[in-house]
């Protein structure tokens, strides 16, 4: 087998030993809740200025540009729509994701990388102490909470984004841009956001993690598992981006339905 396959398979098992072994050590003793809770205000509270200018800026820009496509056709009431619709179910997680990989995912990977060519991690376990339980479980637990919560943030920012673009520069009324809302804006479109946001919290940090851990060769090495980081993250966002849409888009009418069965 090429060496490049062997490597690929061996760092595949090794991160899925890593997820599982994160995953068990949540189940069996959940860590301190001071740990979860600063990680929670490095990665949801520290993130906020960088989501809410991404998603204002979205939002802006996809009024300014729904409202010139669709204003001769006669259908500029449809901006507040696609408005919503493009940022709850796909820019506005995706968008997101990248903030937080840019900004929580390169930070996580330098700083474990750090930890691990300077023998930190080394030093943790010579003191009986886990270094899935003290170091990556509030990152995880963090994670997979914080990046929702920051999605539907940058929802609602990009809402407004193109509320004030569409209201105030292109003098659309605001009934106009808001009317079609609740009435075409499913539970679904929310629900799909929340779950894309959800993984891709989970994607970003193991993967940010997994690169961190398995640094070596100084601080050079630091750098290279960092960029690699960032690169996977991103790659693997925009794939598992696409597989959600069809697996979600091809579920809608189960959904439909059990939504429909609880109401």
């Amino acid at each position: 087998m090429p060496t490049k396959l062997i490597n690929f398979l061996t760092a595949l098992s090794n991160y899925t030993r890593l997820v599982f072994g994160v995953i068990w050590v949540i189940l069996k003793r959940p860590p301190n809740w001071t740990l979860i809770r600063d990680q929670m205000y490095e990665i949801g509270v520290r993130s906020l200025p960088v989501v809410a200018i991404t998603g204002f800026c979205t939002g802006m820009v996809l009024a300014a540009q729904s409202f010139f496509q669709l204003s001769d056709k006669g259908l500029s009431s449809a901006t507040g729509l696609m408005v919503t619709k493009a940022m709850m179910v796909e820019l506005g997680p995706v968008l997101t994701a990248f903030m937080v990989t840019g900004r929580v995912g390169a930070a996580m990977c330098a700083e474990l990388g750090s930890m691990r060519v300077t023998e930190q991690i080394d030093a943790i376990r010579s003191m009986a102490v886990d270094p899935l339980r003290h170091l990556i479980a509030p990152r995880f637990i963090a994670g997979i909470s914080m990046l929702p919560l920051l999605t539907v943030f940058s929802c609602l920012m990009g809402i407004i984004g193109g509320f004030v673009v569409s209201v105030y520069y292109y003098d659309m009324p605001e009934n106009s841009f808001l009317g079609p809302l609740p009435v075409h804006i499913t539970t679904f479109d929310f629900v799909s956001g929340i779950i894309k946001a959800f993984v891709f919290g989970f994607i970003i940090i193991t993967i940010s993690c997994f690169r961190g851990m398995a640094t070596s060769g100084g601080a050079a090495g630091v750098g290279r598992a960092t960029t690699h980081s960032v690169v996977i993250c991103y790659t693997v966002i925009l794939i598992g981006n696409f597989i959600l849409t069809v697996a979600m888009n091809n579920s809608y009418n189960y959904f439909s339905e059990l939504v429909t069965k609880w109401t």
